[in-house]
């Protein structure tokens, strides 16, 4: 019997970037898993919670636990909704002991994608090709909360026909941030600049990450200097044949 595995797939997704959950899930079945997509999810929380609003992100965070607990587990394309479920759901509930005590039971089944496919799956070659030079962009929240840097890199490494060529400032900040992005909009601009131009000097014809936060902010940097670097989520680069 396959094991079940359920999508979140997150705001950005769902809305923006459907082919990246679809990818996602292409891979996780060629990998022999069953993938389940529970219709009755919406968000994680972390809009209200970064915004200071957590009352509403409670009542957010309570539908989460609600729609996944009786997932095998929850893979997720996004570090940093992984990281709101899997870090700050214990502090948003604090005082809420029924809800703490779920949390706590769902955070060890919650998975960022390449975290799930190298510590569950146990698959570092997925059978991908791509032909081309990348470059990867590690996002805040999966490298500085979550500790991701290898995993991706050591998936891409596994694509057949790609070359990874690291970026001199991979680990700085895009400048979305959420609500920074709209409440600091110059300071933003100025942290994509410096980004825009670590990537272009890579001479990579695209530039991956595991968050669709960053490659939005980024995509739309990349447009506006009028150059035509493609962004790609490592689910789309992992699904290419």
């Amino acid at each position: 019997m396959a094991i079940r595995v359920s999508l979140f797939v997150t705001c950005l997704v769902d809305q923006l970037f459907p082919h990246v959950g679809l990818a996602m899930a292409d891979v996780l079945e060629r990998l022999g898993y069953e993938v389940d997509f529970p219709e009755a999810q919406t968000c994680c929380g972390q809009p209200a919670f970064n915004s200071g609003f957590r009352g509403e992100a409670r009542v957010v965070a309570r539908h989460f636990l609600r729609v996944f607990r009786d997932a095998d587990y929850i893979v997720c394309p996004s570090g940093s909704c992984t990281s709101m479920v899997r870090q700050h759901y214990a502090e948003i509930f604090h005082r809420d002991t029924e809800s703490l005590a779920a949390s706590r039971a769902l955070a060890p089944k919650v998975f960022e994608f390449s975290e799930f496919l190298l510590q569950v799956a146990k698959r570092e070659d997925v059978g991908a090709r791509f032909d081309g030079v990348v470059t990867y962009h590690d996002s805040c929240h999966s490298l500085r909360e979550l500790a991701i840097q290898e995993q991706p890199r050591r998936l891409l490494r596994s694509v057949r026909g790609l070359e990874l060529r690291e970026m001199d400032i991979a680990e700085e900040c895009c400048g979305f941030g959420g609500t920074f992005a709209v409440k600091f909009d110059d300071v933003s601009a100025s942290m994509l600049h410096s980004k825009i131009e670590s990537i272009r000097r890579t001479g990579a014809e695209a530039v991956v990450s595991i968050d669709p936060s960053c490659l939005m902010q980024i995509q739309g940097g990349l447009s506006r200097a009028g150059l035509s670097i493609r962004t790609l989520h490592l689910a789309e680069v992992l699904n290419s044949r």
